[in-house]
């Protein structure tokens, strides 16, 4: 086993195409084919599935995988701080739902790990696609939140995935609108005064259910709902439309100057935290974005409260 035959099997996961892999990795796709069959042979297990559909990971191929990626990850972060070689990629995938601590989390990580080559990925997508991403290690982490109305049917879905959730903060729900709403100068809105105003969430897709749902609070007094799929489009909306979404009040005043966090009169509470595989071991991009997703989360807190006060 060598680490070029785990960087063909990495990039084979990542793409679910030999052809695709073969033409990112530069080399025939009977060679990479032959390649991944001699690893296989050698650790005595099937990593990929092969069918009409293309190509699938096997229940033991996600857990090789997940030490794969951790051992080519050191290997690089090694041979990029101690050696004059020709250096390579370093690969970090987070997959969240629409949240700008998270942003924040991973422009400090960027910074701080952002080594002459890498190739670092954000997605923010709908809370189906990060548990798929996280199962089958197209990411490192997934960033999501679950509630006394989620929980069960999250905790069951989790489990199914193969997937550990760590919580990292809970937060009471609150509103985001536009600062120039006379609402945003209340301490306390409750769902009776934003009837009238666009509610503002995000769609998802063929899973769309109120476990899915990014907001908390689902049930509204008002008949006005836009769904979007993008954080961007959603606070543009809050602005030109004078319209508020439910969330956790966790915003950055940096990188969101117009919108104001407000607390919602409602029962329950959002514990956001991460996942992933139990099979993959947390190296160090993962441990230091979660410390840096706890400072910002911190950081938003304190800066919500002093607003309010």
């Amino acid at each position: 086993m060598t680490l070029v035959q785990l960087r063909y099997a990495l990039a084979v996961a990542g793409c679910r195409s030999l052809s695709q892999a073969a033409s990112g990795l530069c080399i025939t796709q009977p060679a990479l084919s032959n390649a991944l069959k001699e690893l296989e042979r050698e650790l005595g297990i099937g990593i990929f599935r092969r069918s009409s559909h293309g190509i699938e990971v096997t229940r033991q191929g996600e857990e090789f995988l997940g030490y794969a990626r951790n051992i080519v990850t050191q290997s690089d972060m090694l041979l990029d701080r101690y050696t004059g070689a020709e250096k390579t990629s370093v690969r970090f995938v987070v997959s969240s739902q629409h949240y700008s601590f998270a942003v924040s989390a991973f422009i400090r990580l960027v910074r701080t790990f952002g080594m002459d080559i890498y190739d670092f990925c954000l997605r923010e997508t709908r809370t189906r696609e990060i548990i798929s991403d996280v199962h089958n290690l197209a990411a490192d982490i997934g960033v999501i939140y679950l509630s006394d109305r989620n929980r069960r049917y999250m905790s069951r879905l989790l489990r199914d995935e193969e997937l550990e959730f760590t919580p990292l903060a809970s937060y009471a729900p609150h509103v985001f609108i536009s600062r120039s709403n006379p609402l945003a100068q209340k301490s306390l809105v409750t769902l009776e005064e934003l009837k009238m105003l666009p509610f503002i969430c995000f769609e998802q897709g063929r899973y769309e259910n109120d476990f899915m749902a990014e907001e908390i609070i689902t049930d509204r007094t008002g008949t006005r709902v836009i769904r979007v799929s993008d954080r961007a489009t959603l606070f543009n909306l809050l602005l030109g439309l004078n319209g508020y979404t439910v969330a956790s009040g966790v915003i950055s005043p940096e990188l969101n100057p117009e919108i104001a966090s407000v607390s919602l009169e409602a029962e329950g509470e959002m514990e956001i935290g991460v996942i992933r595989h139990r099979s993959s071991v947390p190296g160090p991009l993962y441990h230091r974005y979660v410390e840096y997703l706890r400072q910002e989360l911190c950081a938003g807190e304190a800066g919500a409260q002093s607003e309010e006060a």
